[in-house]
């Protein structure tokens, strides 16, 4: 599915009791994780990530995982490796999700909501004929809609698409 999650990104503080719960659950659906030397220590079944891991749109049942010190840090490495179509964060914070959805260079930001909401008919724009990942995407005369470029930020209690 092309709006799957393909990486996830676990701060320090949580991931001790975190990730090997949400490990078992992946493992226990067939999904190979590739993680860093901290997800591997916590994980034993994961294999250790490559850089190229972190870039990649599997379009398999493979997620990558990092473990990270502070909300900066993560935010870094999604805005280096990420496709910016769609992030999302799990947070009781709200203020640690204002600035997640401020500062991630995204088309979308979901929080406490899946990243599979990130849809044409979801957000009622009908069927989509195409997903663009630039900020820039027309070709040809352009009028102010032509140079407008969107962010869309979602505010959820744990929503999942069907």
């Amino acid at each position: 599915v092309c709006n799957a999650a393909e990486s996830l990104v676990v701060h320090a503080a949580v991931a001790d009791s975190l990730l090997p719960r949400v490990a078992k659950a992946l493992i226990d659906r067939g999904i190979e994780i590739r993680g860093d030397q901290r997800t591997c220590q916590l994980v034993g079944q994961a294999r250790p990530a490559t850089e190229e891991d972190y870039y990649a749109e599997y379009l398999g049942p493979i997620i990558s995982v990092r473990v990270v010190d502070s909300l900066d840090e993560a935010i870094e490495h999604i805005n280096h490796y990420s496709s910016q179509h769609t992030e999302a964060i799990v947070t009781r914070d709200l203020e640690a999700a204002r600035q997640f959805a401020a500062r991630i260079d995204s088309s979308a930001v979901m929080i406490n909501a899946s990243t599979r909401l990130n849809d044409g008919g979801e957000f009622g724009l009908g069927a989509e004929i195409g997903i663009s990942t630039d900020k820039f995407h027309a070709r040809g005369p352009c009028g102010i809609n032509e140079l407008t470029s969107y962010k869309y930020v979602a505010y959820g209690t744990g929503q999942l698409r069907e």
